[in-house]
């Protein structure tokens, strides 16, 4: 079980680095907008969504509503739901359900990337230390971003604010190489983005429902295209016996 944990840190290292650098740009966002430190810090640390959160930011700093707030997370953090089902498919046969909703606290973007790519099955020890150092680096880069931004050159900040896509792109190419499928399924929601993005009418919907559309339609793109067989019970019951 220890070994789990260590191996789950070690993962976590490079997401962690990249939280840590990214929120940075947070800390600062959130005290324009009015927001104290701790306030900031306290948000990323119950809030681990990167979009999410600025998304919120914006409407607190319009003075919006509880409802456009809740719509708002909705809308964006719903592709976590997705994610959830598909991780859940390679949990260990051990999790249990209240260690499940540790997990799914933690499951961001980047993080579930690495876990799907993880050879092994997912345990919780693995999981809370693929988990742990994302967090410490996610709320901490928040806070000293918050605390330093009277002191941080504007170039600087806004060069830390596309280095969480960089860092994504990071993790999915090396997987890409080596997977066919990857590759292909990641072409398909990268086209269903620019449609998004550059077709009329189309680049009106909300970032948030858009990066649903995308999610489904390249999953089950990929799920046509490259069908994963699944023994049945009696198949699984000759393989025991045997």
């Amino acid at each position: 079980m220890g070994k789990e944990f260590k191996n789950g840190l070690k993962d976590g290292i490079p997401i962690a680095l990249g939280y840590f650098a990214v929120s940075f740009s947070l800390g600062i966002t959130i005290v324009a907008a009015g927001i104290s430190p701790i306030q900031g810090m306290v948000m990323s640390l119950t809030n681990l969504t990167s979009a999410g959160e600025f998304a919120g930011i914006r409407v607190i700093a319009a003075a919006g509503t509880i409802v456009e707030m809740i719509l708002t997370q909705v809308i964006i953090n719903l592709r976590y739901s997705l994610m959830s089902l598909s991780m859940s498919q390679k949990l260990d046969e051990k999790v249990k359900f209240w260690h499940k909703l540790i997990i799914a606290f933690g499951n961001t973007d980047e993080i579930f990337a690495v876990a799907m790519n993880h050879q092994r099955s997912l345990t919780l020890p693995y999981m809370v230390g693929l988990q742990l150092l994302p967090i410490i680096g996610w709320t901490s880069g928040t806070l000293l971003g918050a605390v330093a931004s009277n002191l941080m050159p504007e170039r600087v900040s806004a060069a830390m604010s596309v280095m969480l896509y960089g860092m994504f792109i990071a993790i999915v190419v090396p997987v890409a190489k080596k997977s066919k499928a990857v590759l292909i399924v990641a072409a398909i929601a990268v086209f269903c983005s620019c449609l998004f993005r550059y077709v009329p009418l189309l680049n009106e919907i909300s970032d948030g429902v858009s990066i649903i559309i995308c999610t489904i339609a390249a999953a089950a793109a990929g799920a046509i295209i490259f069908p994963r067989d699944i023994p049945d019970e009696t198949e699984k019951t000759e393989k025991i016996d045997i």
